[in-house]
């Protein structure tokens, strides 16, 4: 029936599955990494089509990730991009999109005492293919403060402190290298501090310390990452959202920002 013509013969620009959970093995420079992500994989149908056969995309999705189960990928872009060669194969398409979201975990060392802790960041990945050229997006949720320095010059050095987040996208042409970690690394430096899960007392004097020594509206933070985005990351359209929780306030702020490096 998804051959059949529709009574209504419009073009629609993204069909597919969403909110899929699976696993994926990926092994990035030596590094092992284990995902449970939510994808979803989209294509585009001619409007003389009912509808697409979606089993296929999931069966392209299943098949890959067996594969993945004995053969690492270098990266998440990869295995969204064998998905996407392998449903070319049983479903025509001109332009096809999967979008990988998940948490990457990497382990820290606090920042006085040394001990070792796990930091889980959002991260996701999209691979599109159109007219057979495939591209990328990537982005990672990071997790920071601000501390106002309006209100530390009028109080005489006293401030109030949010729980901020920041997210970086980088859009690239595919074979275009870059690390998550690194994208993680770029935005938690513009913070204030860097925070942990976990911090014994010599390591929360540390960190409250360095963030009244630097502080910083969200609108700094913001510029700060779009900028080391611009020196560390090439050839990328950048764009960057920070969202702070204020404390003092019923609502939150936002800055927004985008660049091309």
């Amino acid at each position: 029936m998804q051959d059949d013509k529709p009574q209504v013969q419009e073009d629609l620009e993204r069909v597919g599955v969403t909110n899929l959970k699976t696993i994926v093995l990926t092994e990035w420079k030596g590094r092992k990494y284990t995902f449970t992500p939510k994808i979803e994989l989209v294509i585009d149908l001619d409007g003389k089509k009912r509808g697409a056969h979606m089993s296929r995309l999931v069966e392209s999705i299943t098949e890959s990730i067996e594969e993945e189960i004995v053969l690492r990928h270098g990266s998440l872009e990869d295995v969204g991009k064998a998905i996407l060669e392998k449903l070319s194969g049983t479903h025509p398409f001109n332009k096809a999109r999967i979008s990988i979201d998940t948490e990457l975990v990497i382990p820290r060392k606090t920042p006085k005492t040394g001990k070792m802790t796990m930091e889980s960041y959002g991260i996701g990945v999209k691979v599109s293919r159109e007219d057979g050229v495939y591209r990328k997006a990537l982005t990672v949720a990071v997790i920071g403060n601000t501390v106002c320095p309006h209100a530390m010059e009028k109080t005489g050095g006293k401030s109030h402190i949010q729980r901020a987040e920041a997210f970086l996208e980088l859009e690239t042409r595919y074979d275009n290298l870059i690390d998550l970690e690194d994208m993680v690394s770029c935005v938690e430096q513009a913070f204030p501090s860097e925070v942990y899960g976990l911090l014994k007392t010599e390591d929360e004097v540390y960190i409250v310390e360095k963030m009244f020594a630097n502080p910083k509206f969200v609108e700094d933070v913001t510029r700060g990452i779009l900028d080391a985005a611009r020196k560390r990351f090439k050839k990328c359209r950048i764009n960057v959202r920070t969202v702070s929780q204020e404390s003092i306030h019923r609502h939150d702020v936002v800055a927004e920002g985008s660049a091309v490096s």
